[in-house]
């Protein structure tokens, strides 16, 4: 955006893309917004009639941790596609154009995987009400209720780079870089254990391509800001260091459902160093913007290079677990 129009917020006295330069293409929020127009895919296509025979054959226990896992992933999908939007406001305050444009797309994927997860309870017969799947869990409701809005929320009346930072750690690094990506960990055990559930498999690939896109964006606005101003990497690490506690609390308060053994072979041991490992290498790179001129951070891709080997990584550690499993 050229320097000499600056365009206020909330006043329409000008337009960003007719600005000198335009949107910029290779700024990192405009990459993220480029390739998720590359990925559409529609929930509805996506055939859950083997996934219903598959659940009427589970036992018990296994078809109770199969509700706990999707119905705490629905409900965490609406959860953040209501939480998000204060941080377009954000963006708009700050004149980011090109962020404003990729978190529109981020929501509309938020309630997409929302509705993904309807279509599979619905498919599968479970239209009773599922509270009790999430109300049993303190460090669930600490979480969802209580800390993501609390944190996305006060983006409305303090757009600062450290309250985005905040609602950034909690939302793109706990909630999805922390908890969800360990619990698709767990759907891959789940799925491939014995090859079934053929229609989650396919929503969760679609959904980790897209959650990716969205960690990589969080990863970023903390790099950002860490690069303007070094005491941001504090911020980050406190507000980290803050909701560890609740989303570990959270992965074990859910395996505790289960006295003897967890179904489908998963150790709890496993999905809490796998989610810690993320979260300290998205905590290394965020720190590894100290120092660094901002302008260069803005078309840095290694956040996403970050997620893609992330993904590759998940395919040869699920493959191993499942070999030492046989």
């Amino acid at each position: 955006m050229s320097l000499d129009r600056i365009i206020e917020h909330g006043k329409r006295n000008g337009y960003g893309s007719l600005c000198e330069g335009g949107l910029r293409m290779e700024s990192f929020p405009m990459r993220l917004f480029r390739k998720g127009n590359k990925k559409f895919w529609d929930p509805e296509t996506i055939d859950f009639s083997q996934d219903a025979a598959d659940y009427a054959a589970m036992t018990p226990e296994e078809k109770r941790l199969t509700c706990y896992l999707a119905t705490q992933f629905m409900a965490g999908e609406e959860s953040v596609a209501q939480d998000l939007q204060p941080f377009m406001t954000a963006m708009a305050a700050e004149g980011r154009l090109a962020d404003e444009a990729y978190l529109t797309q981020f929501t509309f994927e938020e309630a997409k995987h929302m509705q993904s997860f309807r279509l599979w309870f619905d498919a599968v017969g479970l239209d009773s009400d599922l509270h009790e799947y999430v109300e049993y869990s303190e460090p669930y409701r600490r979480v969802f209720a209580e800390e993501l809005p609390k944190s996305l929320y006060a983006l409305q009346h303090d757009p600062s780079p450290a309250a985005q930072i905040r609602a950034s750690i909690t939302y793109n690094h706990v909630v999805e870089g922390c908890l969800a990506l360990t619990g698709y960990f767990a759907w891959a055990k789940v799925c491939a254990s014995r090859n079934i559930l053929p229609g989650m498999q396919q929503l969760i690939k679609y959904i980790g391509d897209d959650e990716r896109r969205h960690m990589a964006w969080g990863t970023f606005t903390c790099r950002r800001h860490v690069a303007a101003d070094e005491r941001n990497w504090d911020v980050a690490d406190e507000r980290m260091q803050e909701l560890l506690e609740p989303a570990m609390g959270l992965i074990v308060k859910l395996f505790d459902q289960f006295d003897d053994s967890i179904p489908f072979g998963i150790n709890l041991d496993e999905m809490t160093d796998y989610g810690l490992d993320k979260v300290n290498r998205r905590l290394e790179s965020i720190e590894s913007a100290r120092g660094r001129p901002v302008e260069e951070i803005d078309e840095d891709y290694s956040p996403m290079q970050l997620e893609d080997t992330f993904a590759e990584e998940d395919e040869k550690v699920v493959a191993q677990s499942l070999a030492a499993m046989s």
